[in-house]
């Protein structure tokens, strides 16, 4: 059971972490003096841009969006308007929380928004591919036992694996060892994708190794 599910998904989780490694290859080679430390806003740029790239491009070719009855010109522009916003507001949303936790609120503004951005591409959009810009449906999934689908579990442990990479990535920065690794936000930067690289990894194995006890209410 959920087999064919399964092998999409670890796919094009494969595909998707192909795309941070390329991501970082790829400006080494053609931009000089690139680094993940030494130009760590360039780096973080681009791999947000192509988790947003691939997300968007595989979700739609798996058609793993809820489906829509309506199929007007009207409805689609309204839907994409929806979405934009709602990746704009979770910017807004992890740049506060950020702050609250206690990064600087004018010194690394620049910076502390930055690493919302990358927050965003890993989580919001993934949200946004997945379930559309609905939040009802986003708070179903992330409520106990939730998850629907494959998709939706999947969804709930890449998030999940996001967040928390991020949040741990904070705990050496008022660490006085003085490295480069320490300057705001590369620690938190760096946590999040290995989270969400890790995300990739762990839901395909972790739904494989319990199919045969999965069960999701009907939608």
């Amino acid at each position: 059971m959920w087999d064919q599910e399964i092998r999409q998904m670890a796919s094009s989780h494969a595909i998707m972490a192909s795309g941070v490694f390329m991501a970082t290859v790829v400006p080494a080679v053609l931009v000089p003096g690139f680094s993940v430390y030494g130009t760590h806003l360039l780096w973080l740029y681009s791999v947000a841009g192509s988790v947003a790239v691939v997300n968007i491009t595989l979700f739609w070719l798996l058609g793993v969006s809820p489906p829509t009855k309506k199929h007007t010109l009207t409805y689609k522009v309204s839907k994409l308007v929806r979405s934009c916003l709602y990746l704009f507001l979770s910017c807004l949303f992890f740049h506060t929380v950020v702050v609250l936790y206690g990064a600087p609120l004018l010194e690394t503004a620049l910076e502390t928004f930055s690493l919302a951005v990358l927050l965003t591409s890993l989580t919001t959009l993934r949200c946004v591919c997945v379930l559309g810009p609905n939040v009802q449906a986003w708070i179903r999934v992330f409520s106990r036992h939730g998850a629907m689908s494959v998709w939706d579990t999947s969804l709930q442990m890449v998030v999940g694996c996001s967040v928390v990479g991020a949040w741990l990535g904070a705990f050496p920065i008022p660490l006085d060892w003085d490295r480069p690794w320490q300057v705001w936000p590369v620690s938190c930067s760096l946590g999040a994708v290995i989270g969400y690289l890790t995300g990739l990894v762990v839901a395909p194995t972790w739904i494989h190794w319990h199919r045969k006890h999965l069960t999701y209410k009907s939608k």
